[in-house]
């Protein structure tokens, strides 16, 4: 059996190789080609397309890059007909994968979408090319199975991936922390992230791509100096170079960088300041009180603020519906409100309240499994091409 998997960001290649390890554990002898990143080509998958070469974000980015994103559309069409899978599985980016599923409906290839697009945000229109062209929808936020109801979908909600992988990657006894100043336990407890052990400190996530970083990061770090008392530790992507981030860092000596280890940087932090997306997800199973941090390109921002239809843009507040984390976007993002929003939640009373929502949150996600469920379901739909081929 074959299968083609398209991801176009740091999360859905991390997503997409706890995919892969699922679908592997059920079907040993799969043949997989894949759009994503090192995660999923070291999990087995053949890597077509490096995400570095996709990642391009805002009404403006997507307008300059245009050229180059519809060579990587007719490439990708190409190299999908030469591999002849048995079903073609889209992780989230949807800007792509879409155009892809439309065309591949055609060919006749069955399509699984998996972390569908975030329609209830903005775009809710497309929800009629998902009926169309889409033979299997599998969602992992609760609220997101009766949202595509209302546009005639069944929908399987799977629960969301990034549950198995925060165990996976060695973090136990997540839910009893919420009860107790002891962060989630470590199976690499001899890791440490800071330079001054008895100092506490503070995450900062800037986010993985360079048009992200160039924004966000200055302004987090222009609040570091106001907190003498803690040591400020930056997440930082693989994807960017440890060079990338030098001027940066230039100005703030006391801010160390540590690449490809967010997990373990939140979990010995006391806080974080992270950018909107999947990270402030990551930070709320991990236990972390945050910030939400965003600001992007101007134009691009006017745009999407006229078009996106939601009160929140953390996932944590999209879930639970209510303003359980700060969020500054924009000008909001500022060395002011950073100050304030951030010594608000180094408080232990404001802290203990996030941590209580942040057990709420868990629930409403349900039990770990996640991927094994969307493999389960991928291979079925999978299946019946397979067979007729083989029978031919």
């Amino acid at each position: 059996m074959r299968l083609y998997l398209i991801a176009g960001e740091a999360s859905g290649d991390l997503h997409g190789s706890n995919l892969l390890k699922a679908l592997y554990a059920q079907q040993p002898d799969l043949a997989c080609r894949a759009w994503g990143g090192d995660l999923m080509q070291n999990t087995g998958a053949t890597l077509v397309k490096h995400y570095r070469e996709l990642a391009f974000m805002g009404f403006v980015e997507v307008a300059k890059n245009l050229r180059t994103i519809l060579r990587n559309i007719d490439f990708c069409k190409r190299n999908i007909l030469d591999f002849q899978p048995d079903a073609l599985v889209l992780i989230d980016y949807p800007g792509f994968n879409l155009r892809i599923a439309r065309w591949a409906k055609q060919q006749g290839i069955p399509v699984v979408y998996y972390i569908s697009p975030q329609l209830w945000a903005w775009h809710a229109s497309r929800a009629h090319a998902i009926r169309r062209d889409v033979d299997k929808l599998l969602v992992i936020l609760p609220f997101e199975k009766e949202f595509f109801k209302k546009y005639g979908i069944e929908a399987e909600f799977v629960g969301h991936p990034l549950l198995d992988e925060i165990w996976i990657s060695g973090y136990r006894d997540i839910g009893d922390s919420v009860h107790s100043p002891t962060l989630p336990i470590s199976k690499y407890p001899n890791i440490q992230i800071s330079q001054y052990p008895n100092i506490p400190t503070i995450a900062l996530l800037p986010g993985s791509r360079k048009q992200e970083v160039s924004r966000i990061l200055p302004r987090m770090l222009e609040v570091t100096e106001e907190f003498p008392d803690y040591q400020f530790v930056i997440a930082g992507a693989t994807s960017l170079s440890a060079e990338y981030y030098a001027p940066f860092l230039a100005k703030h000596p006391r801010v160390r960088l540590l690449r490809g280890q967010t997990y373990e940087v939140l979990r010995q932090s006391k806080a974080a300041l992270v950018k909107s997306g999947t990270s402030t997800l990551e930070t709320a199973l991990l236990d972390v009180p945050q910030v939400v941090c965003y600001a992007g390109n101007w134009l691009s921002y006017r745009i999407a603020k006229r078009l996106v239809k939601v009160k929140y843009i953390s996932l944590v507040n999209l879930i639970m519906d209510r303003p359980m984390v700060r969020e500054l976007i924009q000008d909001e993002l500022n060395q002011e409100n950073l100050k304030a929003a951030l010594s608000e939640i180094l408080s232990p009373e404001k802290a203990a309240v996030m941590r209580a929502g942040y057990a709420e949150l868990r629930e409403r996600l349900g039990g770990g499994g996640a991927s094994e469920r969307a493999a389960t379901a991928i291979l079925k739909a999978a299946s019946l091409k397979f067979q007729v081929k083989s029978f031919k």
